[in-house]
Formats: structure tokens, sequence, C-alpha cells
């Protein structure tokens, strides 16, 4: 068992491969021995999380993940805590493996009650797993609020319940506002997508894994967790050439602060030169504190041999300069107004899909509504299934994607699973961190290296320096883009 850190590359499985995997590991084993396993690692980690607990509430569910809590909490008995456990559901109906651990409980000398105690000092959320589609309701739905609204710590064996395990999306009665106290997952045999996007990184808080001593190589990842970028030096013998020009073209009336926020991140993040085109004329002057950003007109500003990243604040401006951009640039990051103008224009859309053809790469980075307009649906579908909605997208136009969010997305048209981004939190939830990311990676993607492992990098670093920034300071796009 291991703690899943941001640092960490880890392969991703869904529903479906987990439960061949299973199957597959079950049938090697003696009866019972995963349910063991899993209960006597939940028992663990819950013994670490809270090693003075008083009264530990167990909710356990009709299923194989309420046999999982039953075997926890035989485990937490014998090693002298108080666990409490209730069950949701008709014992009769349990399946074998899950009434056996039951059995156990009982004889092992665990409560069993019918509520909840008064007080507890940490809860686990045994009620629902993988296997479950449904939206908790009854005892189930007041117990997962009672969770909610307490102080005390939640520990949710292989997932919180609700959650689906491959899209990220929590389904509970009424609008779900996540929970007041600490909140720790541990999944079982896999790690599953849903845990790192979209509601997933809420709901499952600090996420451990444990694969109950079996491999999951013989079955294909369908993601990946984002790991820790390799460390770079820059050779004392290179020189601006090396390291590529990024062209920033955005920044309509009123909206010049977008490109500069871009402009500023390609020159912090190592671009050898930056150059801006700006929209609206009357900003050609506008950062005299940054004379390393070569301003020029956009209109003329020769893209043949840098990156382009176009659309920061371009409002309705960019259109017109779209058809030329998406000819000329070999290797382009589209971002905000210029994707709204692709998806109102079939022509556009084609142009962007021939540039692959002819071996030029493009980066998309919308959030969920660009994405929508790109798709002809809307952000509540994309948000539904962001795997699928970025792969469509990446497949669609021939680019590499980044869907961005709790969780952010990378799929490329030639990548046989896309990766998550484990990095990143609610303080990026402010104006022009999005115009920082488009700067940062249109600095990543020089030429000759990976376009996919470049963007994914880019993704990491962003939502890393949120990480770490001091809690003392505000963080601001323009400070984002100069870290």
């Amino acid at each position: 068992m291991h703690r899943i850190s941001a640092d960490l590359a880890s392969d991703l499985h869904d529903v479906a491969g987990t439960r061949r995997l299973e199957q597959a590991a079950a049938a090697t084993l003696p009866a019972h021995t995963l349910m063991q396993r899993a209960g006597e690692s939940a028992a663990r980690l819950a013994m670490a999380i809270a090693p003075h607990a008083r009264v530990v509430w167990i909710a356990c569910g009709p299923g194989n993940n309420g046999g999982d809590g039953f075997e926890a909490a035989s485990w937490l008995q014998q090693r002298g805590f108080a666990p409490v456990v209730t069950f949701a559901g008709d014992e009769t109906r349990l399946p074998q493996d899950a009434r056996q651990s039951l059995d156990r409980a009982r004889k092992a000398g665990v409560t069993l009650a019918a509520s909840p105690p008064v007080q507890w000092n940490l809860a686990i959320d045994a009620l629902l797993g993988i296997g479950s589609t449904r939206t908790p309701g009854g005892a189930m739905a007041s117990w997962l609020q009672q969770m909610d609204a307490a102080l005390a710590p939640v520990l949710a064996i292989d997932l919180p319940s609700g959650l689906n395990a491959d899209t990220g999306v929590i389904a509970r009665e009424g609008r779900w506002q996540g929970g007041s106290g600490a909140r720790y997952c541990l999944s079982l045999l896999t790690l599953k997508p849903g845990l790192f996007t979209a509601q997933g990184r809420d709901a499952a808080g600090q996420v451990w894994f444990d694969n109950l001593g079996c491999d999951s190589r013989a079955e294909p990842p369908v993601a990946q967790l984002s790991g820790a970028p390799p460390a770079t030096r820059r050779q004392h013998a290179s020189h601006k050439g090396s390291y590529g020009d990024v062209s920033v073209i955005g920044g309509a009336t009123g909206m010049a602060g977008a490109a500069l926020l871009a402009a500023t991140a390609a020159l912090h993040a190592g671009a050898g030169r930056v150059l801006i085109g700006m929209l609206d004329p009357r900003a050609a002057s506008i950062d005299n504190a940054q004379p390393e950003l070569m301003l020029r007109d956009a209109e003329t500003l020769d893209l043949r041999t840098s990156t382009t990243v176009c659309g920061c604040g371009g409002g309705a401006a960019i259109a017109a300069l779209l058809p030329r951009v998406l000819a000329t640039s070999p290797r382009l990051v589209l971002d905000a107004d210029a994707l709204n103008a692709i998806a109102l224009d079939a022509t556009l859309q084609a142009s962007l899909r021939e540039r692959a053809a002819r071996g030029a790469l493009t980066v998309l980075t919308p959030h969920p509504l660009e994405a929508a307009r790109l798709l002809a649906s809307d952000a509540a579908t994309v948000q539904a299934d962001r795997l699928t909605s970025a792969r469509t997208l990446a497949s669609r136009f021939e680019a590499v994607v980044v869907l961005k969010g709790s969780g952010s997305v990378i799929a490329g048209p030639d990548q046989a699973a896309p990766c998550i981004n484990p990095t990143g939190n609610a303080r990026l939830a402010t104006a022009g961190t999005g115009d920082v990311l488009a700067g940062m990676i249109g600095a990543a993607l020089t030429p000759g290296r990976s376009p996919f492992d470049a963007v994914r990098e880019a993704v990491w670093r962003h939502g890393e320096l949120a990480d770490r920034w001091p809690a003392d300071r505000p963080l601001t796009a323009g400070a984002l883009a100069r870290a």
C-alpha cells in the first residue's frame, strides 16, 4: 500500500478492466482472499489516519464493498479499536464472500447498530463500490450526508459512494457540496480514472493504493496519471535560437492583458524569444516593464518558423487572422477566442483538420464550455465523461487536446491512452491562469521534442506552481506567469 502523489506516474483502469483483473486473480487464489486482503489494508490505513480513535463508524453496503468494510471492522476490533458497523441492506441477499465477512465480524465482537454512533473519530465509507451505478438513497444517503457534515475524517474503501469510477461524476441526492472533514480513499486492485478528474478529486481527497498482491499489467490501462517531468538542464553551448520563438496573437480591445499573460509565461518558461502581435494597436506599448517582449503588428507577424499561441483575449477580431495562422504556423496552440471562432466556422474547422496531413502540430486548450462548442454539445455532457470528450476532440481535429478543469485531461490523436494531470488546485480558478498555461505550452513545443510529452509536462508544471504557492500570498495570473 502506498500514497499516490503528484510525482508518481500510474496506470488507470476502468471498471471493465478492473473486473477482468479481479476475476483472473480470484481464479488463482483461495476463496475469500481478495476481500480479506482488502479489509486488512483498509484497517491498516484507518489506524494510520486515526491512531487514537475511540470510535470508528463503518457504514457497509449490500455488496462486496460492504464485505470489505466487515473485514476492516474485524481487524480493528482485534486491535483494540471500537468499530461500530451500520449495514444498509438485506443480510440474506449478501454475496457469499460478504456474508462470510459479516459472520467473521460478529464472531470478533464487532458492534452492529441500526444507526450511526452519536460521535465518531473516523468514518469508513464501505457502502457502494465500482459495481454500483445508482444514486445512493434511503439510509445510505442519510449516512453519507452525516459523513459529509462532520469534521471527522472519512475513508472511502475503493471508491467514494456514488462516484463513477470511469468518469469522476458523483451522484448524490441534491447538489453535492463536498465534505467538511479530511477525505481519504483507498483504491483497491487498480487505480480508477474517476478518482482524479471531475468531482473525483474532491470526493476522494488523498488517494492511497493497494494492488492486493495482484499484477495489473495483463490489462491495458484506459488512461495514465501524469508523473513529474524529468529534470532538464540547458547546455552552456546553446543560444536563444536553440529554444525557439513563440509568437502570441491576441489582445483585442480591452483584453490586452490576456496576450501579455501568455507572452510573459512563455518568456519565463524558457522560450528563446517572445513576440506579441496585439490586435488592439493602442496597446502597442502597454508593458514597458518587460522590454524582452517584442511587439509586432499581428497582421504582418511572420509565423513560418515560430510556435504560435493564438486566441488569448482575441475577441471577435481573431477570426480574420485564423486562416493565415492555420495555414502557416508549424506549431500552434489555440486557446479561448480562437477556439470559439473555429467552433462557429466549418471552413476553419476543415483547415484545422488539414494541418495534421502536412505535418503541422496543433494543440487545443479548451475549458469545458469551449470544448462543448467545438463538439456541438453542452458543458454538462462534456463534464459527464471528460476522458471521452478529450479523446473525441483529439481524433476529430487531429490535435493534442488539453481539456482543462479539475484533473485536466491530455489526449492525442496517436495516443492509446490519455493522461490525467494530478497537479493544481482551486486557487487557479481566477482570470488569466488559462492564458498562462497557453504560454507555457507554447514555450514547451520546441522542434524535435515529443509534442504530447511537452504538453503533458507543461500542464503538470502549471498545476505544480499552484500547489506549492505560499499560503500567505495571493495567486494571481500575473504572479503565476512570472513564476
